[in-house]
């Protein structure tokens, strides 16, 4: 009987120390858990803020690309209005042309 108590106790034994074993792996990997939970969180922080950042670019780089519109519809309008005074100059030249040929004939027939 006290060989089957010794046993039982060292079967106990057995059983306690895989316990303990098996609950310090528990609390090893529990930790290394806690450690990537805590790196998953900033990496997470860091990237909302990154996200934040590159809106923030997109934002500056469509203001940007609005203002350099602008100022070339700006240009684009001096440029059209350069050209229709330039059409209108050209018109006026015609007109005189035409006009000194029409002299011209009055002259010759008038002689």
């Amino acid at each position: 009987m006290v060989q089957h108590v010794e046993q039982n106790l060292q079967l106990m034994t057995k059983r306690a120390v895989k316990a303990e074993n098996n609950a310090t792996k528990l609390k090893q990997e529990n930790a290394l858990l806690q450690v990537q939970l805590k790196n998953y969180k900033t990496e997470n922080e860091a990237l909302r803020s990154g996200q934040s950042a590159s809106l923030a670019v997109v934002k500056q780089n469509a203001d940007l690309a609005l203002q350099n519109l602008l100022t070339v519809i700006t240009n684009s309008r001096s440029s059209i209005k350069q050209l229709v005074s330039g059409a209108e100059s050209l018109q006026l030249v015609a007109d005189l042309l035409k006009s000194i040929d029409r002299i011209s004939e009055v002259s010759e027939d008038g002689q």
